[in-house]
């Protein structure tokens, strides 16, 4: 009887032939980059030093060049990168249009035309002298909210969204197909008004112009609207929108736990942030407020009742890379090892920002999710040499 090849094999399951006896690469769990982002994030809004920060934009460009994959998602890092450019940008315009003076023992650059306010607009400067050190200050404060962005910016380009929406809890299940329905909106009006101007174009039409815009938009819009109402027959014959089996008193004690679960969160966020208030309002009310976030969705999933082909497995890897970034932000959070206020140097006097060795190396173990992390493809087959 004859075998099939490995190639048909590997259609058929799904699954990557072996080798030269190497193991097949995978994918990380979807919410892995999303808990190492997210921790990195956390880190960078702990710091104000440039050297820090710089650092942390070359840690998140390495990781994202090693381990980004082909798909369609994994190529808008670099519009993240443009939209950090452009906050550093306005924060700098802003800093300089409302200046605030100057002092004798400022570095002077340059002098706006003032313009006078009336009094009920008293505190607030328009135009001016500039001095270096202003600038160099909004510089940085732009430049830590960018950071934040480019790492909500890496988890984009390396999780795969439509896996990352299918691990949610049940009880959020709705807000999955929601989210999921929306991002595909994009991608599929671009290949139907490609697929519209490539038959135009066969056809010996207009392509380009206002005359061609009408030949295009109602073909666009008719396809949209037959991908629509594929999409609600498949997701009906699948169960969705169905009502479920949660009574009344299941859906208020789920909506009670969630409404104080936030309330406690947000309250844990105001401790954490404002070093007056009282103890209890930090780790304590989070910690209990992520308790009956998270009662709140178990007992809402209760309802949904879901199957995952191929679930995706949690292992070795998803803990090295997610611990990595959990570790980076306990690092700095922890203030062992170096002086806090080297994580915000002064820029009054203008002085040359230090370079604290725990912090530096907490952000570079970090960066070693590059590596411990799989590969996104196979390598390729080495070719072998002609007998």
């Amino acid at each position: 009887m004859d075998h099939p090849p490995p190639e048909a094999v590997a259609v058929r399951t799904g699954t990557t032939p072996d080798q030269g006896g190497r193991r097949p690469a995978r994918t990380l769990h979807p919410l892995t980059w999303w808990i190492w982002a997210l921790a990195l994030a956390t880190a960078v809004s702990r710091t104000n030093n440039p050297l820090l920060l710089f650092l942390v934009l070359a840690v998140l460009g390495y990781v994202v060049t090693a381990r980004r994959t082909n798909a369609p998602w994994a190529r808008g890092f670099k519009y993240y990168l443009y939209l950090a450019l452009t906050v550093v940008t306005i924060r700098v315009v802003f800093r300089v249009v409302f200046a605030t003076g100057i002092t004798p023992n400022d570095h002077f650059l340059f002098s706006l035309p003032h313009i006078p306010t009336p009094d009920w607009y008293a505190g607030i400067r328009l135009g001016g002298p500039v001095s270096l050190e202003a600038v160099l200050s909004s510089a940085t404060d732009g430049l830590r909210l960018a950071c934040m962005l480019c790492c909500i910016g890496a988890a984009n380009t390396l999780a795969n969204p439509k896996r990352a929406l299918r691990v949610l809890p049940g009880a959020l299940y709705e807000l999955g197909v929601a989210v999921t329905v929306a991002i595909s909106v994009a991608p599929q009006l671009v290949q139907s008004v490609q697929r519209v101007a490539r038959a135009r174009k066969l056809r010996a039409g207009r392509t380009r112009g206002l005359r061609a815009l009408r030949g295009i938009v109602v073909p666009v819009l008719e396809d949209a609207l037959e991908r629509s109402l594929r999409l609600a027959a498949a997701m009906d014959s699948r169960g969705y929108g169905r009502a479920g089996t949660a009574t009344r008193r299941s859906r208020r004690a789920t909506g009670a736990l969630m409404l104080l679960g936030m309330c406690g969160l947000c309250a844990g966020a105001y401790g954490l942030l404002d070093a007056t208030a009282p103890a209890f309002l930090g780790f304590p009310a989070m910690g209990a407020g992520a308790a009956l976030c998270v009662a709140g969705l178990r007992l809402g999933g209760r309802r949904v009742t879901r199957t995952a082909y191929r679930p995706d497995p949690w292992r070795t890897a998803e803990w090295l890379v997610a611990g990595s970034g959990v570790l980076a932000a306990v690092l700095l959070f922890a203030n062992l090892g170096y002086d806090p206020a080297q994580l915000n140097p002064a820029f009054y006097p203008l002085t040359w920002p230090e370079l604290p060795l725990v912090p530096t190396a907490a952000i570079l173990l970090a960066g070693t999710a590059g590596f411990l992390s799989p590969p996104p493809q196979d390598p390729r087959p080495e070719p072998k040499a002609a007998a």
